[in-house]
């Protein structure tokens, strides 16, 4: 009986980390759309400038 509680107990943790990691990848995945969309239609051309030459820096097209 014991060996029942300590697997449901081992299935939980497994089941609460990979909610937590999804979680988390989600998260990042939106704060990722929310700095690449804010930055890029910045009304502030500093803002905007610098992420455009980030862009081309890295080889990405942009326009």
């Amino acid at each position: 009986m014991q060996t029942n509680n300590m697997s449901a107990t081992a299935l939980s943790t497994k089941t609460s980390t990979r909610a937590e990691a999804l979680t988390g990848a989600f998260m990042a995945a939106i704060l990722g759309v929310v700095l690449v969309w804010g930055v890029g239609f910045s009304h502030i051309e500093a803002v905007h400038n610098a992420a455009h030459d980030t862009r081309h820096a890295n080889a990405f097209p942009c326009h």
